[in-house]
């Protein structure tokens, strides 16, 4: 039997994205989403809320970072989503994380974080408060690598959201091969 829940956008895997830009005094900020996804084969679209830090950061510099939360960093990830940058100033230092200038666009990466989108903004529409972002260059630490140096979800282990049960989830058991499985069914 099937149970109504309602109107919920209940859908699976929902990423959790930790966006990373400079306060206009230059120390990095960071906020954490998880309304956000891929818009295009080079563009992401995530929900930022106006009232955010990050945004009018964006803004200013017109560029942002997207990382992969991972389940080793799961506490200070949770802080940086809990944690106002308009309330905290000095939260990225708070939460022990590391800049790294990034050499593509003007936005940190997050050093202990493995894999990072480095984006330019390409719009963002003030009444439904999404963001669109240019991937300007994708960068990976070599743990998240297989041997072959092809990005591992397995050795990435991304954290996804749970919005019913507000929970963390770590993706990483493979089910199957896409373009290939369901060509058995004849």
């Amino acid at each position: 039997m099937r149970k109504d829940l309602g109107v919920k956008a209940f859908l699976y895997p929902q990423p959790t994205l930790v966006i990373a830009t400079y306060n206009e005094d230059g120390t990095p900020n960071a906020m954490v989403a998880a309304w956000g996804s891929v818009s295009d084969t080079n563009q992401v679209a995530i929900y930022v809320a106006a009232s955010h830090k990050t945004m009018p950061n964006i803004k200013a510099r017109k560029a942002f970072t997207v990382s992969m939360a991972t389940a080793k960093h799961i506490k200070a990830i949770d802080y940086l989503g809990v944690t106002s940058g308009n309330k905290v100033p000095d939260k990225f230092a708070k939460s022990g994380f590391t800049a790294i200038k990034s050499a593509h666009v003007d936005a940190p990466l997050i050093a202990e974080l493995p894999l990072t989108l480095e984006c330019k903004m390409v719009s963002y529409d003030e009444e439904s408060e999404l963001l669109i972002g240019e991937v300007v260059n994708v960068t990976a630490d070599e743990s998240a690598l297989d041997a072959s140096g092809k990005l591992s979800v397995e050795k990435l282990e991304p954290v996804c959201y749970d919005s019913a049960g507000h929970g963390y989830y770590v993706m990483e058991r493979r089910v199957g091969n896409a373009f290939s499985d369901g060509k058995e069914i004849k």
